[in-house]
């Protein structure tokens, strides 16, 4: 099973997003991006939302509950 953190990094490079830019678009620290995406830690709810929706899916596949 896909970790949100490899999903994320997959749905920010199929978009042409640095981590910066999308640490811009969530009002948050590139380096928190670096951390999800390398599983470090995990987002809050809020967060989880705001990356489906910046993405364009559900929060079940940010959190591998469905493909």
């Amino acid at each position: 099973m896909e970790s949100f953190g490899s999903r994320m990094k997959y749905l920010r490079e199929e978009k042409g997003l640095t981590q910066t830019q999308l640490a811009k678009l969530l009002f948050i620290d590139k380096s928190t991006i670096a951390k999800y995406e390398t599983d470090k830690i995990q987002p809050s709810i809020y967060i989880l939302k705001e990356v489906a929706k910046v993405f364009n899916v559900s929060t079940d596949y940010m959190l591998g509950l469905e493909d």
